[in-house]
């Protein structure tokens, strides 16, 4: 190394060693704390990417969509359980309160048809939702490509998604959900029976389905019916009247996309009896859960949760009482597993 300084150039070669060595330790320090200062000067970003996540299900894409999360109030609103219980069953899973609650869609693409299982909650539930549109973009779609749009059920963070600013945001799809279902929740009279907290949630249903009901485009169906190819209804009543899961085959394959039969897995997995007091019928929903369950652990499908974090996709096992969730593994290129 040379240094050029006059005083430098005076000195012996050994004492311009040893002077090169203290500029040299004087320096290096100084060097770091400038590379450090200029990394911590970065601003945290606070934000996350676009929420959709895809997998192949046979021939059909499925690709889980985030519409948002929120503070899900479960130390007030789950029943049949204490609030002990509840600490205990959050801190097995290493959670605790306040619990983000993921509020997911999914969106089937069969070749032939791109259908949308639930939409959201659109402005319904305020800032921390309503992000389902942003995200299909992202995923690869645009809104006016969808052909249908299937509904779980008619409360506010399923069917929400379905008005932008008054108008259709799938302009081109017919919106499907059970008959009991509509009958219930569109129809004002039945304000008068149901919890005071649930009022606004009729006023919702009606204002978020009217664009379709005033084209023709929302049909109701009965039972258990079949939807399109591949995918069929499976009554699910309890939470609300006319909740519906829908079975979705393709190839070898099933996905049972449940709806709310799963609000807290932590809590419920491990105790299905556990209700929401958002439940409609109490009893019923307990037994649909059961059944459900059971279900999806018998067959090993592929279970698409609305509520489950996002993605909520994964299998589920019997364990002790209850059940285990198993998250689906992680797969970086779906199209490499797609069916010939």
């Amino acid at each position: 190394m040379q240094i050029s300084h006059p005083v430098v150039r005076q000195l012996t070669p050994l004492r311009r060693l040893a002077a090169c060595a203290i500029f040299l330790a004087a320096a290096v320090p100084l060097l770091l704390v400038h590379v450090s200062s200029a990394h911590a000067a970065a601003p945290q970003i606070r934000t996350q990417g676009p929420g959709f996540y895809r997998v192949m299900l046979g021939s059909y894409e499925v690709t889980a969509l985030l519409d948002g999360t929120h503070d899900f109030p479960v130390d007030t609103v789950m029943t049949h359980v204490t609030r002990d219980e509840i600490d205990r069953d959050l801190a097995s899973d290493d959670l605790s309160l306040p619990l983000q609650g993921s509020i997911n869609a999914y969106l089937i693409n069969t070749g032939n048809q791109l259908i949308l299982i639930d939409t959201g909650a659109g402005v319904l539930y305020g800032d921390c939702c309503g992000r389902l549109l942003a995200n299909l973009r992202a995923a690869g779609y645009r809104p006016e490509q969808v052909d249908l749009v299937l509904l779980t059920h008619m409360h506010k963070d399923h069917v929400g998604g379905v008005n932008v600013n008054g108008k259709a945001a799938f302009p081109n799809a017919v919106v499907r959900v059970s008959r009991e279902d509509a009958t219930y929740w569109l129809d004002s009279r039945n304000k008068s029976t149901a919890p005071a907290f649930l009022s606004s949630f009729f006023d919702a249903a009606v204002q978020s389905v009217a664009p379709y009901v005033a084209t023709g485009r929302f049909q109701p169906f009965d039972g258990d019916a079949t939807l399109a190819p591949g995918i069929h209804a499976l009554a699910a009543p309890g939470h609300t009247p006319g909740h519906t899961a829908y079975v979705v085959q393709s190839g070898n394959q099933t996905l049972l996309v449940w709806g709310d039969v799963i609000h807290v897995a932590s809590i419920q997995l491990r105790d299905p009896s556990v209700t929401v007091e958002y439940d409609w019928n109490e009893a019923t929903a307990q037994q649909t859960r059961y059944d459900m369950l059971a279900l999806a652990a018998k067959q090993h499908y592929l279970v698409a949760a609305a509520h489950i974090a996002f993605p909520g996709l994964g299998h589920v096992r019997p364990e002790g009482g209850g059940y285990r969730w198993i998250p689906l593994n992680y797969d970086a290129d779906p199209a490499k597993h797609a069916a010939p």
